[in-house]
């Protein structure tokens, strides 16, 4: 047995906030109480009850990030899922989604399922997608179904956009039948000179072109419309421009399925970044204005935009220490989602903490239809202990890469503990 005693709890799904104490057998949480002290009676304490003492600390679901890359299979030099999972642990994550631009790709079931067998082992919740086209070149679509059955949770060719029109309406209306949500990079390469860098101020002074602001609005302008045609579920990745966030609220009040993420590095940073990290602030889609900024903030506020993605994206140092338009983008994010979450979005009073703990819990479950994020009796004992106000040094990363421009900074919200399934997967303490 296991209880989690005096914490604050927070869980949006039942709109639950306070103190109470948490009664964990086996994988299932049994009680959730005021005081769980009859638990204790006649227990030994060092033997069958292991007692968290979560005075002064947030007790909330166990995160769900549903965008991270692990590499794996393929790239393991960059990150492998026993490497991803452990980084995930230490950033209160107790079930993450695997993007599938692996080699091979997660455009067959044996891949799928080889994945998730090795996923079982790390202690966390790894699930994977399943990639929209085969070999993720754009032209034929997978076997959806097949992909299903083999434990696909979504469809994705996330890494790169799906140009064709119609190859993507089709798409859409296999991934409906099948109950499941596409998920979508929007950036239309007709556009992009530079990938990884905005097309603006910061990009001349580099006598760079960039990519500009409209790779991404055409292409989520165009998907949604085709989602209203089809009737289909899709998620707008990693979104960066101030117009998609508005195309967004509006489908939405039309009634649209359309949802969107955003991550940590996009309500965080501007295009300015590159002139004080280099590559360390280079992604797809880049970095954009204040206003842009501002624009996703605004989304994550009234609920455009429902749910908080780290896109974790390893890189070696030898490839990220190339120059600017020769090394890859992207960083790494899931041991700073919570930290950067209460620094930009709860500090500043655009967000509850309870806000941002359903962005990053229930928020991407339910849109996913994942059994996660949620503090509830006779469900999986999922849980993230984190003193909200309490400083740590972002000194080491769990990955095996250190690719952030966010190294070495002091952060808010320390996390304690990681439970999931009813194990202690991490602890710093």
């Amino acid at each position: 047995m296991l209880i989690i005693k005096d914490g604050y709890l927070i869980d949006p799904a039942s709109k639950t906030e306070g103190k109470r104490d948490i009664v964990i057998e086996g994988d299932t949480i049994v009680k959730i109480c005021e005081s769980s002290d009859e638990f204790l009676k006649g227990k030994d304490e060092n033997g069958d009850v292991k007692v968290i003492d979560a005075s002064g600390k947030i007790v909330a679901p166990g995160f769900v990030d549903c965008h991270v890359h692990f590499r794996d299979p393929g790239f393991t030099y960059k990150e492998d899922i026993k490497t991803g999972a452990l980084a995930a642990a230490r950033g209160g994550f107790t079930s993450v989604v695997m993007m599938g631009n692996t080699n091979p790709h997660m455009d067959n079931a044996e891949t799928i399922k080889d994945v998730l067998e090795r996923g079982r082992t790390t202690g966390i919740n790894v699930y994977a997608c399943g990639n929209v086209t085969r070999d993720m070149a754009g032209k034929e679509l997978t076997d959806m179904e097949k992909l299903v059955e083999a434990g696909s949770v979504l469809f994705t060719d996330d890494g790169k956009p799906l140009t064709d029109g119609t190859l993507m309406e089709k798409a859409c209306v296999e991934a409906a039948k099948l109950g499941k949500v596409v998920s979508l990079h929007e950036e239309d390469p007709e556009f992009i000179t530079e990938n990884g860098i905005n097309a603006g101020k910061v990009a001349k002074k580099l006598g760079l072109t960039g990519s500009p602001r409209e790779a991404e609005i055409s292409m989520v302008k165009r998907d949604i419309s085709i989602a209203e045609k089809v009737d289909a579920e899709i998620v707008i990745q990693h979104i960066s421009a101030e117009e998609s966030v508005e195309l967004i609220r509006q489908a939405k009040k039309r009634g649209a399925k359309v949802h969107a993420e955003a991550t940590p590095h996009h309500f965080t940073l501007t295009e300015n970044a590159i002139l004080k990290y280099g590559s360390l602030a280079k992604m797809n889609p880049p970095l954009r204005f204040e206003s842009d900024r501002q624009a996703i903030i605004e989304g994550l506020r009234d609920g455009t935009i429902e749910m908080i993605a780290t896109d974790h994206a390893p890189h070696s140092r030898e490839e990220k220490s190339k120059g600017l338009t020769e090394a890859p983008s992207g960083i790494i994010g899931l041991e700073t989602s919570l930290a950067l979450g209460i620094r930009e979005l709860v500090d500043t009073g655009y967000l509850s903490l309870g806000e941002l703990i359903k962005r990053m819990t229930i928020g991407p479950a339910q849109i996913y239809g994942l059994e996660a994020g949620v503090v509830a009796e006779g469900k999986k004992a999922d849980l993230c202990v984190f003193a909200r106000d309490e400083k740590w040094d972002y000194v080491s990363s769990s990955s095996k890469a250190s690719n952030t421009p966010f190294l070495g900074e002091r952060l808010p919200g320390k996390i304690y503990y990681t439970i999931c399934n009813g194990q202690i997967v991490y602890s710093d303490n």
